[in-house]
């Protein structure tokens, strides 16, 4: 399978949320697939995804150079932004807890698929996917400027991230 070369832009993309294989997990599949259907996720504006490795630098006596580098923890995160206020980023934080009665404990868990599409491929269907796995939202914000459009941010955390060619055909 080729390797992708080509860049892409934010309107080639699609993200996609998918469920994980637990009670979390159907929590927040019944959220996005059948309270919101939002399993294709509109309006967004912008995703962010970071990755980021705590590497230990060790320095000796006498040099300013560093020695050796260290492997330390590896952190997924990123945040979504979206311009269509229905609750449904909401609820994916808080999962029972935001409705107006007291519910269940339980926060959604699920899988976050960015889908690059590169329609310059033979069949229009190559491109890149970037698979963001055990998502759970951490923080959710509402943006309520003067004069632009109002948004909702949600930020997240992950366990696993891997990225795979998509069959350019």
């Amino acid at each position: 399978m080729a390797i992708n070369t080509r860049p892409f832009r934010g309107s080639e993309a699609i993200l996609t949320l998918s469920s994980v294989d637990s009670r979390a997990g159907t929590l927040a599949e019944q959220i996005f697939n059948t309270e919101y259907n939002i399993g294709t996720v509109g309006r967004v504006t912008g995703v962010e995804v970071t990755v980021q490795t705590d590497l230990e630098v060790f320095h000796e006596i006498g040099t300013r150079q560093p020695a050796t580098l260290h492997s330390g923890n590896i952190n997924i995160s990123g945040r979504v932004e979206r311009a269509y206020i229905n609750g449904a980023l909401l609820r994916l934080l808080m999962g029972d807890l935001a409705n107006a009665q007291q519910g269940e404990e339980l926060q959604p868990i699920f899988n976050m698929i960015i889908d690059l599409t590169e329609i310059g491929s033979p069949n229009g269907q190559g491109g890149t996917k970037v698979i963001i796995s055990f998502v759970r939202f951490d923080d959710w914000k509402l943006v309520v400027p003067e004069d632009d459009f109002i948004m909702e941010n949600a930020t997240f955390k992950a366990l696993r991230i891997a990225r795979e060619e998509k069959d350019g055909g």
